[in-house]
């Protein structure tokens, strides 16, 4: 069977028409990348939707790797998410809002996931192609934060399945509506992540 690796993104919400993180991985729907094909999923803003979704993706695929992309509207570069929290807020309205009527993702499962995946090489991979990429320590506690502690919960038997998440920074369209906030051009994005995903399916 051949290689896949499960390629996430969201549909826009917030106003917006777009979503970084559904344009990107729209562009590398079908390609393959160090032997693997890429197969991509357009999730629902919606922490219950997206995560049953990406969990029947998980089944369906029996995928080689597992990397989710969201929007993170004001981070300036792509950001490498470190850990998943036990936590979702369905009326937080963005990544950085809620908390205070959070809700376990999985009832009675762990507190918190770190990501595997081979984060430093990723970093200096990107870095070496120019474009901005970051390490970050918190994904919110919102769809984004679910998704992702949805696909490590559901590859907890798994261990040797590389997983986890990117948030992207808006677009130049996007940024052009919210005043003095970073963005990036699409691909730029999409050259970045090609480079994460290079090194994840080349990770042992």
């Amino acid at each position: 069977m051949d290689r896949v690796i499960l390629l996430t993104g969201f549909e826009p919400f917030g106003g917006e028409r777009t979503n970084p993180s559904w344009e990107v991985a729209s562009w590398l729907d079908g390609k393959e990348i160090g032997g693997a094909t890429i197969h991509t999923l357009e999730l629902p803003v919606n922490c219950r939707r997206a995560s049953k979704m990406v969990t029947d993706a998980i089944a369906r695929t029996n995928p080689a790797a597992v990397l989710g992309l969201g929007q993170a509207g004001g981070r300036p570069a792509l950001s490498i998410e470190k850990v998943a929290v036990n936590l979702a807020d369905e009326r937080a309205s963005h990544e950085s809002d809620g908390g205070a009527n959070a809700k376990p993702v999985v009832a009675g499962g762990p507190d918190a996931y770190f990501v595997r995946l081979p984060i430093a090489p990723m970093l200096r991979a990107i870095a070496r192609g120019g474009i901005p990429a970051s390490l970050s320590l918190s994904a919110g506690v919102y769809v984004c934060n679910t998704v992702m502690y949805a696909m490590l919960h559901t590859l907890r038997a798994r261990p040797r399945v590389p997983a986890g998440f990117i948030h992207l920074p808006y677009t130049p369209a996007q940024a052009a509506r919210h005043r003095s906030t970073a963005s990036m051009a699409v691909d730029l994005m999409t050259a970045g992540v090609e480079i994460a995903l290079g090194v994840i399916a080349r990770a042992k």
